[in-house]
């Protein structure tokens, strides 16, 4: 005889069917709130690893920065001491120019002109003064362009003042020149260049014959000027009288000619 089952047992199985459901959604549900909590703790946890190398860097870039400055003042100091070092080599290379300046001054200034104020302001020297005549100023510039410790000269300006009060009766010209000084280093390169170009004394004459290139008549008027300057300072020769001829030497001669 065939079993009929009479209870509600589809009612059962979509009960039981429910509960799964409900638990598959709760287990769904708790795993998505520990992925969820993982993830902002992950999140949490690179956020504050950046944070604190940020904080690193942002120290060793004040400690950058530090260093930065402290060698800008090395190189500000550096800068002054190599400053201070020049002009100490400068004032130590020139520390003879005054001596061989005064002494060359002394040396190109001629005869009939007189020197009433100098200034120098860096390598330029202002000299002012009075002359006799504008040949004077012009010799004496040329003695200046001559000098090994002075160079190239400009002339400012040259008055005649003659008939004027402040004017001097035996030096009417007013003059004023600007001197380039030349470095003590030029100045003995140039000083050794003119005395190894000079003739040595005791050379050899040129040969017959032979042409010499004529000289500027500039250089011939200045040395026709200095050696008449030369003869009318240099005192006149003593005369000379013959000495009295030996007797005995006389007869001893007089007796081998006979």
């Amino acid at each position: 005889m065939a079993r009929i089952n009479l209870l509600p047992w589809r009612a059962d199985r979509r009960k039981q069917r429910e509960r799964e459901f409900y638990m598959v959604l709760l287990a769904a549900a708790v795993g998505g709130l520990v992925a969820l909590f993982l993830a902002i703790g992950w999140m949490s946890a690179r956020i504050e690893n950046q944070k604190e190398r940020n904080q690193l860097l942002q120290a060793e870039i004040k400690n950058l920065d530090k260093q930065i400055a402290e060698i800008a003042e090395l190189d500000k100091t550096r800068s002054q001491l190599l400053t201070r070092k020049q002009i100490i080599e400068q004032l130590q290379s020139n520390r003879s120019q005054m001596v061989h300046l005064f002494d060359e001054m002394v040396r190109t200034v001629p005869d009939g002109v007189r020197l009433t104020s100098l200034k120098q302001a860096g390598d330029i020297l202002t000299l002012e003064g009075v002359a006799e005549s504008n040949a004077r100023v012009a010799s004496y510039m040329r003695s200046i362009d001559n000098s090994p410790w002075m160079g190239r000269t400009d002339l400012r300006k040259i008055e005649n003042k003659a008939g004027t009060k402040e004017a001097d009766a035996k030096a009417p010209y007013v003059f004023s020149l600007d001197v380039k000084l030349k470095k003590p280093e030029d100045a003995q390169g140039d000083k050794a260049v003119a005395e190894g170009s000079a003739p040595a004394e005791g050379a050899a004459a040129p040969a017959a014959g032979t042409e010499t290139a004529p000289k500027p008549a500039a250089d011939l008027g200045a040395q026709v000027g200095n050696a008449a300057t030369t003869l009318a300072t240099k005192p006149a020769a003593a005369p000379t009288t013959p000495a009295p001829a030996d007797p005995a030497k006389k007869d001893a001669d007089q007796g081998e000619k006979k």
